[in-house]
């Protein structure tokens, strides 16, 4: 999982770093950063809900590809 943030549409709600503080934190002016933009499996839950909560849909998910078997 890759996570993506389009700091463009952010408004600075900051409901993200709420929900998940590992991953997200915000600048100097209330805007998305991340602090990583591939999570770890432990984090997937949390940066799920922080992308469904993001007010102005900011947050993105982009799943990796499975390997071919």
């Amino acid at each position: 999982m890759r996570i993506t943030a389009d700091t463009g549409v952010c408004v600075g709600a900051g409901q993200c770093v709420l929900t998940d503080p590992g991953v997200f934190d915000q600048d100097a002016d209330g805007i998305v950063t991340l602090l990583t933009d591939r999570p770890d499996a432990a984090a997937a839950e949390g940066v799920r809900t922080a992308v469904e909560l993001c007010p102005a849909g900011a947050l993105s998910i982009v799943e990796d590809e499975a390997a071919p078997a």
